[in-house]
């Protein structure tokens, strides 16, 4: 049953690694920083660099950045040796698919901010006269790297803009204003994060307890003498 469990696991976190690199590689070599393309009213592609956390969220400067990366390769160290516990110690699969969907959010972002400054001829970086991070003109390409390591921006595009309203004027702080939901520009990579953290929410009773009837001791046979 492990094996079983270990094959799907990292047959998952193989295809979308793979398949979240593959979209932010198009993107990166094909479009130009800011460019939309819009497919329907609430669906678009808008290309964006994130420097900082999940969702276009920042985190300091270049310390901060250097700090959010070395953050996330630990934790994902973490993450692999906690999958790899919870298949041997014969954990629900959906528990374990909702581990593996967070580890491979974590290392789809990992790899753009480790390697992406170094195999990319331009990039969003940081500008210590404006202190913020600053973008760049063109489409970028293959070259001789335009941060160091550790210091590559993260690359978003999908962007769900699924209803445009106005909040009431009641409302205190916010009444009156427009809002836009979803605002946030994300990854394939934010999306596994955000899915197995939903299902780990969902599911979490039932998850418990097949949890709770693993640890439990299995019950004392008795020996039957069949001749009696």
């Amino acid at each position: 049953m492990s094996s079983r469990k270990y094959l799907i696991a990292f047959g998952i976190l193989t295809v979308l690694l793979l398949a979240d690199q593959a979209i932010k590689i198009y993107i990166k070599t094909h479009f130009p920083l800011g460019e939309v393309v819009r497919w329907t009213n609430w669906c678009s592609i808008h290309f964006t660099e994130n420097p900082g956390m999940a969702f276009g969220f920042t985190f300091g400067a270049v310390y901060g950045k250097i700090a959010l990366t070395t953050f996330r390769i630990l934790a994902s160290i973490f993450g692999l040796y906690y999958l790899i516990k919870i298949i041997k110690s014969q954990y629900p699969l959906g528990y374990i698919i909702a581990v593996v969907l967070i580890l491979t959010g974590a290392l789809g972002n990992i790899v753009d901010s480790i390697c992406y400054g170094l195999w990319f001829d331009r990039g969003t970086v940081y500008n210590a006269d404006f202190n913020t991070y600053l973008g760049y003109d063109g489409i970028a390409a293959f070259g001789s790297g335009y941060a160091p390591i550790m210091q590559g921006c993260v690359v978003d595009m999908f962007y769900f803009p699924l209803f445009n309203g106005t909040f009431p004027n009641w409302m205190p702080l916010w009444g009156g204003e427009a809002f836009e939901f979803f605002r946030p520009v994300f990854n394939l990579a934010d999306a596994c994060i955000t899915c197995g953290v939903i299902i780990l929410l969902l599911f979490n009773k039932r998850f418990q307890n097949a949890i709770e009837g693993l640890k439990k001791p299995a019950p004392a046979t008795t020996d039957v003498d069949l001749n009696s």
